[in-house]
């Protein structure tokens, strides 16, 4: 057992698509948590240190030094009420209101997953394809005239488990008097109406939920906010680009203050769940280039590296995060960076992904690791804040069919000139259903929102 577990500590750092674990870790900023279920490991090798770690080597060493930092005294609790929480996160679950089958949880403790593939599903997805009077039109591919249909077909299927299949009416219950608030760009936009939905498809009575705020004022604010009266929550998404502010001087000069967070921020510190995100508008040619743009203080600079200004706004937010938000209360999420598949130039350059109706296959096919993830990977590392990484890279990655592109407007909108593709958001359904159901069987899995939480991995949120 005792190789066995140091194997298993060995190769941590080696899984470059998922995150890099550093063991070294300097106090008092020690608690670094990816989304990777890889984590849910630990209880167990908790349980058995007295036996496994007798000897003193190196890796035996680190990984009870690693041990004794992740977990609290109050996550400690015996192993005989850690094997009873195992055992019943891998009992099957009942049937599935989604596809009427059953869904075994499997060995979710030693997965990743957000390491698997696409399979074809014939399940009816989380809500139908114009039911939901909430998406954007944007994303409204059907609606939009879109005539295939097998982009709805398709599942994420970890390699080493079976996740829980989405249930609306229980993640509704486990938020029940919660708020979980997206703060990111339009993609988290994305995700946002996309749990929207599929909560909402889980009602009886669909007139139980409603809009807090129109949408005059959620496009001049940046914020948009549903509540789901039976179950008194709230499922809110703010505008935050970039998550530090954007700013316009006197002479109307744009800049982006990589030292102060953005000003909505005060809206969502006592959120109990929030899901961050922001990455495709450092892409941006304004951003890119770093030119009398990025500003710190009084100064701005007359050129910095892109690579650069993203460390430090991420180190902003990270600060911002770690010195408002308590951790007892609030369980914060970032979700990696969304692939996107513009053939022949960008968005604003006659850039295309019309066409595709299938997913890519074969891994090797893929583009390579984002930088931005991994420069977002080491500053978590070093927040002693928990953070759960949804690192939805590579799955986003193989699904080349899943956006907009023509569709993004109806036909009659077209007209005969140039179009500009949509190849970064995702149509709804689509995709970010599936983020969805990764969040949801996190928090299944951790027993959020029951009086029988898993007494282990609450400590991860401690």
């Amino acid at each position: 057992m005792a190789a066995s577990l140091k194997n298993i500590f060995s190769t941590l750092p080696h899984f470059p698509t998922t995150l890099s674990f550093s063991l070294s870790l300097s106090p008092p900023r020690t608690h670094f948590f990816v989304g990777s279920v890889l984590l849910l490991l630990l209880p167990l090798f908790f349980c058995l240190l007295p036996a496994t770690f007798a000897d003193t080597s190196p890796a035996a060493a680190s990984a009870e030094t690693l041990l004794s930092r992740l977990f609290s005294t109050s996550a400690t609790a015996s192993c005989a009420s850690h094997g009873a929480s195992l055992s019943a996160v891998e009992e099957t679950e009942k049937r599935s209101p989604r596809n009427g089958g059953t869904d075994e949880v499997g060995d979710v403790n030693s997965c990743d997953i957000f390491d698997g593939n696409w399979v074809m599903d014939d399940s009816e997805p989380f809500y139908r394809p114009g039911s939901c009077p909430y998406i954007d039109d944007a994303f409204n591919c059907i609606k939009n005239g879109r005539p295939d249909s097998d982009y709805l077909r398709f599942r994420w299927k970890p390699y080493e488990c079976q996740i829980p299949r989405f249930d609306g009416r229980k993640m509704l219950k486990m938020l029940r008097g919660k708020r979980l608030v997206f703060v990111g760009d339009s993609l988290n936009r994305n995700m946002w109406e996309s749990l929207v939905c599929a909560l909402r498809e889980s009602l009886v009575d669909k007139n139980r939920v409603f809009e807090v705020s129109g949408k005059r004022e959620f496009r001049t604010q940046g914020f948009y906010s549903f509540r789901f009266l039976d179950f008194k929550c709230s499922i809110d998404f703010i505008r935050s680009p970039f998550l530090v502010q954007e700013t316009m001087s006197r002479t109307l000069r744009e800049t982006l203050r990589l030292d102060v967070i953005q000003d909505s921020s005060s809206k969502y510190r006592d959120a109990d769940l929030i899901v961050f995100n922001t990455g495709h508008w450092w892409t941006h040619q304004k951003t890119s280039k770093g030119r009398n743009y990025f500003q710190e203080g009084h100064h701005v600079y007359e050129k910095l590296e892109v690579t650069e200004a993203y460390s430090k706004a991420l180190k902003t937010w990270a600060q911002w995060i770690d010195d408002n938000i308590d951790s007892n209360r609030t369980r914060v999420f970032f979700r990696g960076f969304s692939a996107s598949h513009f053939r022949g130039g960008q968005w604003n350059s006659g850039g295309n992904c019309d066409g595709e109706t299938q997913p890519i296959t074969e891994e090797t096919q893929l583009a390579p690791y984002p930088w931005m993830m991994r420069t977002l990977e080491s500053v978590i590392a070093e927040m002693k804040t928990p953070v759960l990484y949804l690192n939805v890279t590579k799955m986003t990655d193989y699904r080349k069919d899943g956006h907009p592109s023509i569709f993004r407007q109806p036909e009659a909108s077209r007209g005969d000139g140039m179009v500009h593709q949509d190849c970064s958001h995702w149509c709804l359904p689509g995709v970010p259903d599936s983020w969805n159901e990764l969040l949801y069987a996190i928090l299944k899995i951790s027993g959020y929102g029951s009086r029988s939480n898993n007494p282990w991995i609450s400590g991860l949120f401690q």
